[in-house]
């Protein structure tokens, strides 16, 4: 009998100074603390799950699978697939509160990551972190985002893709398995992607003749993509980028190799297939092909995308606008077609154009 008449009396002393609450409002405002406090007691790791999972593009679309997997495997713990597993990049970082990440604690860990030597990855773990932050901001967990390392989403390991000469790509078409060439032609004149173009159908190639029926020119649907993941295997899937739909015009003889490709094919059968032919051309069963040509062509560095710097090079040198070369390269940035955009041996000749 006692505490309720305390009881009663505290309450009668707020009522008389104005402090009384009814108990909704202040059961409310309790579980809003419960809240915050399990909001500010959240990992990087457990956030950054949560990001992956609910991030969308520009177009309120959910992140595509291969960049899931490259976010997860940036934000993959130590140990996550077996008792030596050192985790991905942000494996020092995913077991710390948000709210205990500083801007030193940021620079120490790019700096210790970057001396590894990997650069690129390091570039892109640090991008990722500073999204995942900037999200956190909008959420009111951090007031501001730590992530303040001047160029720290970008890098340079100082390798260079050379796109091949003339005469290299001539001798690389010359060497490559004749069922092979149009793939080669596809991408260095077409200025496909692998998976753009190793997911061409038959009915995705239209073939144009001239007045006298013989093929003068293909156009080429690129819709699709060969899309492949550790956890999902190879799969189609939507192109890039909304840029990367385009259709792509060859013509000449580069053209009639193409339309020899496709040559008793119909429909959805696909022109480059597995050894079975029941599937996708793997990179792999490629490689062999392309290593050879390669290096008859002197060129046994040259990565297979470096056939899309040439197809840049070469249309842009044709007279090309950026916003042209672009479409056809199916990039949605002028800085990404840039890079697609390499000098070239022209001087002399430029130099002559400039001549009075």
């Amino acid at each position: 009998m006692t505490d309720a008449r305390n009881w009663l009396a505290a309450r009668q002393t707020e009522i008389a100074s104005g402090t009384w609450e009814r108990p909704e409002v202040i059961a409310a405002k309790r579980a809003r603390s419960a809240s915050e406090a399990a909001r500010r007691d959240v990992t990087l790791g457990d956030y950054t799950a949560r990001w992956i999972a609910t991030r969308t593009n520009s177009r309120g679309e959910p992140l595509r699978p291969r960049t899931v997997e490259a976010y997860e495997n940036l934000a993959r713990a130590a140990g996550t697939r077996d008792s030596v597993d050192k985790g991905g990049p942000l494996a020092p970082l995913v077991g710390h509160k948000i709210v205990d990440i500083t801007p030193e604690t940021v620079r120490d860990w790019r700096a210790e990551q970057a001396g590894t030597g990997k650069l690129t990855q390091t570039a892109r773990a640090y991008d990722l972190l500073k999204s995942v932050l900037k999200t956190a901001v909008e959420d009111d967990i951090i007031s501001v985002n730590p992530c303040r390392v001047k160029g720290g989403s970008t890098s340079s390991t100082g390798k260079k893709v050379e796109p091949p000469t003339d005469v290299e790509l001539a001798k690389i078409l010359d060497s490559i398995d004749a069922r092979y060439k149009s793939l080669v032609l596809l991408a260095a004149v077409g200025g496909l992607r692998w998976g753009e173009a190793t997911e061409l159908r038959a009915k995705d190639v239209t073939l144009e003749r001239d007045k006298d029926g013989a093929i003068d020119g293909v156009r080429i649907a690129v819709e699709r993509q060969v899309v492949y993941t550790v956890k999902g295997g190879r799969k189609t899937g939507d192109v890039k980028s909304l840029a990367g739909n385009r259709s792509v015009a060859i013509f000449g003889e580069d053209a009639r190799v193409i339309a020899r490709q496709v040559r008793d094919k119909i429909g959805d059968a696909l022109l480059f297939t597995n050894a079975v032919g029941s599937g996708w051309l793997p990179q792999s069963a490629f490689w062999r092909h392309w290593h050879k040509a390669v290096v008859a062509a002197g060129r046994d560095d040259l990565p297979f995308h470096a056939l899309r710097h040439y197809a840049g090079t070469r249309y842009a040198q044709t007279g090309a606008t950026v916003k042209e070369t672009m479409a056809r390269l199916g990039h949605s940035s002028t800085k990404a077609a840039m890079r697609y955009q390499h000098a070239g041996s022209r001087d002399d000749e430029l130099a002559r154009r400039m001549r009075r």
